[in-house]
Parts: structure tokens; C-alpha cells; sequence
């Protein structure tokens, strides 16, 4: 395990290593609930992004601005509810508040990742929090995606009133997650690790007219 010391905090890279075995929040899922294969009859997609790293940023968004800019070559979303992706779209920064912001990476890069937003802020008063081993990320695609997402959340999806690159804080099936539409035809659920098996048995009920298929 990595640790880099400063005066005012203990930074650790919280990743597995070596021979220490890493599970996907769904992995007891897919084994008690089964995990349905995709097909061409599949109008419902889901894939899980497990493993990818989390990072909570908090402080005055000039000064987060310029160090997000720096170190992954994209700015802090200008508008309340909205997300930017890297030219790849692998990596995505979200507001959730008016000082907050969540940043997704892919697995392996969160620990770097904040050394140098670290090193880049300096003294400036902000929070980083790793919430990668509590978070996990899922996909729905496919032509009914927003069907089955009436059936599960009251906040309103039609793209006129969820365009892409918007993302909210919302209920779904009566757990509370991030539900975003980073591009026109995926959408995004970040829920909390404990939510994962409940939300997953869930969307596989909601998705079970659609004949929805999970991605390996």
C-alpha cells in the first residue's frame, strides 16, 4: 500500500494489490440472481463499470477549475446538473452542488489522480474523498433504456427535459443514486456499493419485458 505524508493529511492508494482479491459490487448478484445473456431480442443493455475510481471534490470552483483543467485537460461543468467527458468519454466530471463535484476515472488512475490534484492545489482550502470502494457505476443502453427508467425513477426523462450530459441526484426505486446521461443512447446509475444486489434484482424485474441481457 502506497502513502504519501504531507503536514495537514495521510494520502493512501486504498487499491488491492498483489494477491488480495477484488469483487465487483455485483459479483454476488450475478452468482444468487443470475446474470441474462444479451440477445438479439435484448431492447435493454446492462453493463457494469466496476472498479473504476470515485473522487469527491469540494472547494471554491475557480481555483478546482484550474487544477481539473491542468491534470486532466477538461474544466468543472459550468451549469448545475450537467457532466463533461474527456475526448475518450472514460472520464467524467459532475456537479453535484455549488461546491462540489464527483470525478470518474477508470480503475487504477484515482490514486494518481489525486496526488496530482493535490500537488496542484497546494495550500488552496479544498476536500478530495476517495469514494471508489463504496461507489460502483451502471450502464443502460438499447431502445427501451427510458422505458424502463419511467418504471423505476419520478424524475422525468424525456430529453427534452433530460438532454445528454445532464446528471441529477434522484430516486430510484426508493434508493437514492446519480443518474446521468452522459451520451443519446447510454445512461448511468452511480449508486452506493450497499445498494448494488437490490437495484441490480430491480432493473433485471423492470428490464424482464424488454428481455434485457447483462454485459460480461
Amino acid at each position: 500500500m502506497s502513502e504519501q505524508t504531507a503536514t495537514w493529511y495521510n494520502l493512501f492508494d486504498a487499491r488491492p494489490q498483489g494477491e488480495v482479491p477484488a469483487e465487483s459490487p455485483l459479483a454476488w448478484s450475478y452468482h444468487h440472481s443470475g446474470r441474462p445473456s444479451v440477445s438479439q431480442k435484448s431492447r435493454v443493455v446492462l453493463r457494469e463499470r466496476a472498479m473504476a475510481g470515485h473522487l469527491i471534490l469540494r472547494g471554491g470552483a475557480i481555483v478546482l477549475d484550474e487544477a481539473v483543467r491542468g491534470v486532466l485537460g477538461v474544466g468543472l461543468p459550468g451549469r448545475p446538473n450537467t457532466l463533461t467527458l474527456d475526448e475518450g468519454g472514460e472520464r467524467s466530471i459532475q456537479w453535484l452542488s455549488p461546491d462540489e463535484w464527483l470525478v470518474i476515472v477508470p480503475g487504477g488512475e484515482e490514486f494518481t489522480l489525486e496526488t496530482r490534484l493535490r500537488e496542484a492545489l497546494g495550500d488552496a482550502h479544498y476536500a478530495i474523498v476517495n469514494a471508489s470502494g463504496g461507489q460502483t457505476l451502471l450502464e443502460l443502453t438499447g431502445e427501451k433504456a427510458r422505458e424502463l427508467l419511467m418504471k423505476s425513477t419520478p424524475y422525468d426523462v424525456h430529453p427534452e427535459a433530460f438532454p445528454v450530459g445532464k446528471g441529477v441526484t434522484t430516486v430510484f426505486a426508493k434508493a437514492n443514486l446519480i443518474l446521468r446521461r452522459p451520451t443519446e443512447g447510454r445512461w448511468e446509475l452511480v449508486l452506493r456499493r450497499s445498494f448494488a444486489d437490490y437495484l441490480y434484482r430491480w432493473i433485471l424485474d423492470a428490464g424482464a419485458e424488454y428481455a434485457i441481457g447483462v454485459e460480461e
